[in-house]
């Protein structure tokens, strides 16, 4: 077993550190690693073959940490219970976490079914998002200029650990989109064909826009289709992550995404 290090002091490198990654959404992309709080995503993390740098651990949860999460890592560190406390990013928090590095961030892959967002900024939303995709076999996601940070400490506990199956490149232009050699799809409130009347392209780039402005007329141009979503219900429209797990079940659902789904 890995020997453990035990800290108490707030003033220790490594837990401010610790504490920034937790609650700055930018921490990752200056020091190059994201923090896993909870069993729930250092297990989904597990689960992909991801290796952390180093296990975090409650000095109270310690005797008990089972041996395959406390081997997981090289590095082994045991907060103090009032430390770990002032570090969560959680109204309960956890027992344990794992620093892991940011995973090195490939070319967009042209071909690829692809879900574009465009400006979404909640974190809650792009979590949400992120987990349709995961599931529904949209493994490229293609954050624009002006969206959440995806590796944030926010979107990673709403992404509920869809992280680890799926390629992230964020922080691009709309002319890195070029490259892309399958359709964009953009969705409105108020045109387009409704979703249900037609099948969606396979593979495809499902676009999903601003939570209020929706998306952007310059890339709405760029787009082969334009969909909206039905709303017997008369609402004026939808939240942005409950329409993409529409469309996104959309293309799963239809023949090209049915067996690959099954």
């Amino acid at each position: 077993m890995n020997a453990e290090i035990h800290i108490s002091s707030r003033d220790n490198a490594f837990v401010k550190d610790l504490r920034r990654l937790s609650h700055d959404n930018a921490a990752y992309r200056k020091q190059g690693q994201v923090w896993l709080e909870g069993d729930h995503l250092c297990r989904a993390a597990l689960a992909r073959g991801l290796r952390p740098a180093v296990a975090v651990f409650s000095a109270s949860f310690w005797p008990a940490a089972p041996a395959e999460w406390v081997q997981a890592a090289p590095k082994v560190i045991v907060l103090a219970d009032a430390l770990f406390a002032e570090i969560s990013g959680l109204e309960s928090p956890a027992r344990m976490g794992y620093v892991l590095d940011l995973p090195a961030v490939r070319s967009l892959a042209p071909g690829a079914a692809s879900v574009v967002l465009d400006r979404v900024q909640d974190a809650g939303n792009v979590g949400s998002i992120l987990r349709s995709a995961a599931a529904f076999g949209f493994h490229q996601i293609v954050a624009l200029k002006g969206t959440a940070a995806l590796w944030g400490p926010k979107v990673l506990r709403a992404g509920m650990g869809a992280h680890f199956g799926l390629q992230l490149i964020e922080g691009v232009d709309a002319a890195a989109l070029d490259a892309l050699t399958v359709p964009l799809v953009v969705t409105s409130s108020h045109q387009g064909e409704f979703l249900h009347k037609r099948q969606p392209p396979y593979p495809c780039a499902w676009v999903m826009g601003h939570e209020g402005q929706g998306v952007s007329e310059a890339l709405a141009a760029r787009a082969s289709v334009a969909v909206r979503i039905a709303q017997p219900g008369g609402e004026e429209s939808l939240n942005v992550a409950a329409a993409a797990a529409i469309c996104l079940y959309a293309s799963a659902a239809y023949e090209g995404g049915a067996g690959r789904a099954a």
